[in-house]
């Protein structure tokens, strides 16, 4: 039997089953730079250290023992199945027989340095910059489609003092389809310790990283609030409809407010100048999404649209208007369909917020 272990990306965040693993295995298999947080649990075993660029080799060394009768542990960082050892001893699956695999899967870099910016990651793309066996040309193509898809993008393998290229000409197109305030996490890992630093696209290129490093970059509803990154799934935030709200919303049922800026309305501009005026009371509120502005007053309960201009922009009144009626049939529909009324706003969110 060979089990492919994923030992996580330090000791105190390997799992239960990966100890239990290593500690039945006769013998283990390792890239030397792994073996140190599994140190305590090799007494007794034929313990086999090769370098980098040796996976293959690694693989065949973990079939031959398992060959010989022998429980085998092929030790990865991460978890196996990602850019790990998973794919390595797959790939040689049907050149030999007569041996057993198991995967245990441990703690990928991209949900370790989540956990420590705080909720980044809704819908995301994993990619390596490394070109050692991919061309660029499949690296660039890879990050323009996750760009298009507005996914957030988790980086592995970034830079390195002899391998620039591939994060500058990734960066390019980074900048090329997002907003130079996206949100950007960046965690620098160690055997012993993580850093943990949060800026913009617009500053990643003049930041510290090194192939230790991964990088999350936000997609257009990220946002970062209290020192945290977050990019929100849109769970509605119960609430009662305020009675101007009522009233707003019948009179729109009704067609009969005004589209565009109410240059008349006594509080103009409430927000900014210009502004669209055409959705006084937000249909939205209170979204509870704080990626266009908006914010919880701390202790009072209420959800403030103060700092909130996003629906006040004619990009977003031509996206919102004209599909508005489709949901709002009655102004019990604000309560009653607001999962579907936060789906169209996530869909005009992505439609004004990036290039």
């Amino acid at each position: 039997m060979i089990s492919i272990v994923g030992i996580g990306p330090n000791r105190e965040n390997i799992s239960v089953k990966a100890i239990e693993t290593i500690k039945n295995a006769e013998v283990v298999i390792a890239y030397k730079g792994y073996i140190k947080p599994i140190q305590d649990l090799l007494e007794g075993k034929e313990v086999i250290k090769k370098g980098m660029g040796d996976e293959v080799r690694r693989a065949e060394l973990a079939i031959n023992k398992s060959l010989q009768g022998k429980k085998v542990a092929l030790v990865s960082s991460g978890d196996p199945g990602i850019f790990g050892m998973g794919n390595v001893l797959f790939q040689l699956i049907g050149k030999h027989e007569g041996f057993l695999v198991e995967v245990v899967p441990g703690i990928t870099a991209a949900t370790f340095a989540a956990s420590l910016l705080g909720a980044p990651l809704h819908d995301f793309s994993v990619i390596s910059l490394s070109d050692i066996l991919t061309p660029l040309s499949e690296i660039k193509r890879k990050v323009e489609h996750a760009c298009k898809g507005d996914f957030v993008i988790v980086i592995y393998n970034p830079l390195s003092k002899t391998r620039k290229k591939p994060f500058k000409e990734a960066y390019n197109i980074l900048v090329k389809y997002k907003k130079l305030s996206t949100p950007v996490g960046i965690v620098r890992s160690t055997d012993e310790s993580s850093e943990v630093e949060i800026t913009s696209l617009k500053n990643l290129i003049d930041k510290e990283i090194n192939m230790s490093t991964t990088l999350i970059v936000g997609n257009s509803m990220t946002y970062v609030k209290e020192g945290y990154m977050i990019t929100p799934r849109g769970y509605t935030v119960p609430s009662e409809i305020h009675p101007l709200a009522v009233d707003f919303y019948e009179k729109f049922l009704k067609g009969e407010i005004t589209v565009g800026a109410n240059r008349e309305c006594e509080y103009y501009p409430c927000h900014q100048h210009p502004q669209n005026c055409t959705f006084c009371y937000c249909p939205f509120y209170p979204c509870g999404d704080g990626s266009t502005g908006g914010k919880w007053i701390t202790g009072k309960n209420v959800w403030s649209c103060e700092d909130c201009f996003w629906i006040h922009d004619n990009k977003t009144v031509k996206c919102i208007l004209p599909k508005l009626s489709k949901i709002l049939k009655e102004t019990d529909d604000l309560i009653k369909r607001k999962k579907e009324l936060l789906k169209l706003r996530r869909e005009c969110i992505h439609n004004t917020y990036t290039k």
